[in-house]
């Protein structure tokens, strides 16, 4: 009886289930060293073709299918330029050069990308999609966020990606403490300019009214006009930026006004910014006057 090597043992063992390794290996057991070779080749081969037949398909082409999308935006401007130079024309400054940002989609594609998706920047469902794309500001868009997103939500091309858009509108204003809270997280760091830490307050003002309002979450209740009275008071007593926490807080403040409008879970000892204590005053005097003008 012939001594068999270690190779040949392991090989020969039924080691190996067939649902990956769907092939005989027992037939290398026996034969001289150069058919062996040729059927190890053959077993290599036949075990890399089968993984990559077995190897879900919409995960690697949905992702070369989301970069080929983000490359045909990047580069809009810089690209327009070359094609239609103007030799009188001062050259302009723009991140939208391939070259040097080659994953970063600027700010002529991030709009132009926009308008493909038949979306206008007044619709607070922007707001969602940048969120969900992980964009950094207004006008920038990153690979990573970009075919990360979209893989999340499952779209790998325009037509899904639009059909996407119709879900994002409608969980906008119908979850307060789902999409809409991510959504208005990340809109400050969206609205900030370059260096800034505090949003001016016109700013932060028509981004508050582009997202608690319609389309978006409604914040509005049967005893209290909240926006309105929101904007009222910005405009007579408040003068500064808005801060970070001023900007969350005041998140946090919409969503527990909507649950109960009464107020029964405010308290003076809470840890609110000082606008919203005194908002809470505001509201209230606003409410007895409207009491006083019933009777």
């Amino acid at each position: 009886m012939r001594e068999s090597t270690p190779l040949k043992v392991f090989l020969a063992l039924p080691t190996f289930p067939d649902i990956l390794f769907p092939f005989s290996t027992r037939n290398l057991v026996e034969g001289t060293p150069a058919t062996m070779k040729r059927k190890t080749n053959e077993l290599l081969f036949n075990n890399k073709r089968y993984f990559q037949s077995n190897t879900p398909k919409d995960v690697s082409s949905g992702t070369q299918t989301l970069n080929k999308l983000f490359d045909t935006y990047r580069g809009q401007l810089f690209l327009a330029k070359a094609l239609t130079p103007q030799s009188h024309a001062e050259p302009q400054t723009t991140l939208d050069n391939p070259k040097e940002e080659p994953d970063t989609i600027g700010v002529e594609g991030s709009m132009r990308y926009l308008q493909d998706l038949g979306l206008s920047l007044e619709e607070p469902v922007v707001l969602a999609i940048l969120t969900e794309l992980g964009a950094p500001t207004m006008g920038e868009l990153t690979r990573q966020g970009f075919v990360d997103g979209w893989k999340r939500l499952r779209a790998s091309n325009l037509a899904d990606q639009k059909s996407t858009l119709h879900s994002l509108r409608s969980s906008l204003p119908s979850s307060p403490q789902g999409l809409f809270r991510t959504t208005y997280k990340h809109t400050f760091r969206l609205a900030l300019a370059s260096g800034q830490r505090t949003l001016p307050l016109e700013t932060a003002t028509e981004y508050w009214r582009l997202l608690l309002s319609p389309p978006s979450l409604q914040w509005n209740t049967s005893m209290t006009p909240w926006l309105d009275y929101w904007m009222e008071y910005l405009a007579e007593k408040w003068k500064k930026g808005v801060s970070k926490d001023m900007w969350e807080q005041t998140g946090v403040f919409v969503q527990k006004s909507l649950e109960d409008e009464s107020m029964g879970w405010w308290s003076e000892e809470g840890a609110w910014p000082g606008c919203l204590d005194e908002f809470v005053g505001f509201v209230r005097e606003k409410r007895g006057k409207g009491e006083e003008m019933e009777m």
